[in-house]
């Protein structure tokens, strides 16, 4: 299938030029993420390039069979049928191949010897048949069923109607249809939204498997770098293309970023000094014809604009009151409500500066258990007990009741800041999004997200040495996500969390507590760790990454005699000579791949630079050998970054 090719794209949008002669190429089978500031125009490109909004000017070029499926951020809603139903609409683009089907059927049947378009009718009838084949048309039931389970439905709800759903299952129906529906090119704007991390990590698996383009908004660092290869910034109505995943892009950009800084301080420079000659001379007959060149050389400078990005945040919690060593101790609690058991005999102890994350499928109790261990609510069975001068916060996407409604959002957040915060308020409510005017705002007519931002917020900006946080990175873009990440990292106290990003798990966790069929299992380790376990628990081997290892572990795990010991355990694993052997041997791996695509890079940019010379273009021949030059460099660049991103991965499941 043809790539889709965007030529000039220009779109306004209340009197603000969002897109500005966008020039890009979507190729076939490649991974793209779709990366700016938010109001850059992500979701206006998306829109159009899927053909739901016509731009103000310039084209969208592709093949007029493309199918091309577009996922919006929010706002569909699902009625009128049960879930299988809904489910199986995704195959409706077939009706119109099965008509066709048919009627060549009914033509082919009622041929005579004597007709002489019989090849003809045959050789149109195998071509639809074996397109409806390929499309997996035929195997639909199995698609779905693997969809519907991938994306967190249980059996059987197939059967329920689709209104019963609530808002996040009913984006969940969305993404299933889009996904069902098996395009060429698939664009998800925020698929992740609403998904816990096991509908996630399936999803990454279905998206290394599909055929088609990929184009991807999304702020989960995590869920980008492992299903992207390049990343495409909106910025200033530009679109800028970046080779690799998105952790590979952020280095890459930090360094432009910089440029950009650099120079545009060295323009400054320069526009100061013009102006100050034209102060200066302004008024003398003899400087006139140099005071006229300087203010022309003004007019046509093109001027450097710097991103309009949240810079140098850097927040931290107020020191956290000292506590006994156990914050935090469940004896054998549970709840109930009515028929349904979420849990029982949940039972552990939290000390100081340990970072617990609870994890398990929707509905598995997760913010129930969050709930009865900060007071919020009242365990049916056990008992919770603070250990001495424990001072709580709690936080959950529905906690806006504590909020001052007459309130502006900037006067809410005076009310709650120590002094010494209040000069770096704006600053930080820039980080989380409450930007301009946005701070004058009452707080009354916030939306759900800016509430529940806000809410953040509160909980930061008071001291506490245990913090719960029920998804606290919801309504967060990249950059604020990072900004709470980097103060909770500080942060002296203890933390109990749920969260559905897995970088954010995978950066905090120190402990993991999984709800399970009613049932908790403590980890003693971090996320990877529990993964590892996870995995072990599921295999009579041991997982084949840990390699030579494995006798070394087997035998630790028949000698460890408390999930403790075997949190020790696999420590020492870590530090054994055969892992440190395989981590010395893979460094060196990166440090030589790297190196050559650094060369690669190098070189793609003299090409390039050459490619601009008068004589080149003069030299059609040699205008076509530079281009194949970098062509072959773009290829070796590829294969170098796909050996690292291997490289990076043995690295992280070694570690």
């Amino acid at each position: 299938m043809p790539p889709i090719i965007l030529s000039n794209i220009s779109h306004a949008f209340t009197g603000h030029q969002l897109l500005a002669d966008v020039n890009f190429t979507l190729p076939t089978g490649s991974r793209i993420a779709l990366a700016g500031a938010n109001g850059s125009g992500k979701t206006t490109l998306m829109r159009i390039i899927s053909g739901a909004l016509i731009p103000d000017s310039g084209k969208v070029v592709c093949d007029k069979n493309a199918r091309i499926s577009y996922l919006p951020q929010s706002g569909l809603v699902h009625s009128g049928s049960t879930l299988y139903r809904e489910a199986e609409k995704a195959f409706a683009w077939a009706d119109d191949l099965i008509r066709e089907k048919e009627r060549l059927e009914q033509e082919l049947a009622a041929l005579t010897s004597e007709s002489t378009s019989g090849a003809q009718l045959l050789d149109l009838h195998h071509d639809l048949s074996e397109k409806l084949t390929l499309s997996g048309y035929y195997r639909r039931e199995e698609a779905i069923g693997r969809v519907l389970s991938g994306l967190g439905f249980k059996k059987e709800e197939y059967s329920e109607n689709t209104a019963a759903f609530s808002g996040g299952w009913q984006m969940r129906i969305a993404l299933a249809k889009v996904l069902l529906e098996n395009p060429d090119t698939l664009l998800l704007d925020e698929p992740t939204n609403y998904l816990d991390l096991e509908a996630r990590n399936w999803l990454e698996g279905f998206l290394a498997d599909f055929r088609g383009s990929v184009l991807v908004v999304s702020h989960d660092r995590y869920f980008l770098d492992v299903t992207v290869d390049s990343v495409a910034e909106l910025y200033s109505g530009k679109l800028n293309l970046y080779s690799g995943n998105y952790s590979e892009y952020e280095r890459a950009r930090g360094k432009k970023m910089e440029e950009i800084e650099n120079r545009y301080n060295r323009q400054q420079e320069e526009i100061a000094r013009l102006q100050g000659f034209i102060r200066r001379f302004r008024y003398q007959a003899t400087k006139a014809r140099q005071v006229q060149s300087r203010v022309k050389l003004l007019e046509r400078m093109d001027r450097i604009e710097l991103p309009p990005v949240v810079k140098n945040v850097h927040f931290t919690f107020p020191e956290a009151p000292r506590s006994a060593k156990v914050v935090l101790e469940l004896d054998g609690i549970g709840k109930a409500y009515g028929d349904n058991n979420v849990f029982q005999q949940v039972s552990l102890q939290l000390s100081a500066g340990q970072r617990l994350a609870l994890v398990g499928i929707n509905g598995a109790g997760k913010s129930t258990l969050m709930r009865l261990m900060a007071g919020v609510e009242k365990p049916d069975s056990g008992m919770v007990r603070y250990g001495k001068n424990v001072s709580a916060g709690y936080f959950s996407q529905e906690l806006t009741d504590k909020l001052d409604y007459e309130e502006s959002v900037l006067e809410t957040v005076e009310s709650w800041a120590a002094i010494e915060d209040i000069p770096n308020l704006r600053q930080l409510l820039g980080a989380f999004l409450f930007r301009g005017d946005d701070i004058y705002k009452s707080v009354r007519i916030l939306s759900g997200g800016e509430k529940s931002r806000l809410a953040i917020l509160r909980l930061l900006l008071q001291p506490a040495n245990l913090l719960f946080l029920d998804e606290p990175t919801n309504h967060l873009d990249m950059a604020s996500k990072d900004i709470l990440l980097s103060a909770l990292e500080k942060y002296s106290g203890a933390l109990i969390f749920v969260s559905h990003d897995r970088y954010f798990i995978e950066s905090l966790a120190n402990r993991v507590l999984e709800l399970n069929r009613g049932r908790a299992h403590y980890y003693f380790g971090d996320y990877r760790y529990y993964l590892w376990k996870k995995e072990g628990e599921h295999n009579e081997e041991i997982p084949e990454r840990a390699g030579k290892c494995a006798k070394r572990t087997k035998r630790v795990k028949r000698a460890a005699e408390s999930d403790e010991e075997k949190g020790e355990a696999y420590t020492r694993r870590l530090k054994s000579k055969q892992l440190k052997s395989a981590l010395r041997k893979l460094a060196r791996e990166e440090e030589e791949v790297m190196a050559g695509l650094e060369e690669l890079q190098q070189e793609a940019a003299m090409l390039e630079e050459t490619m601009s010379y008068e004589e080149a273009y003069r030299d059609g021949d040699k205008m076509r050998e530079i281009k194949q030059k970098l062509e072959q460099n773009q290829r070796l660049q590829q294969e170098s970054l796909r050996r690292w991103e291997i490289i990076d991965r043995e690295l992280k499941e070694l570690l």
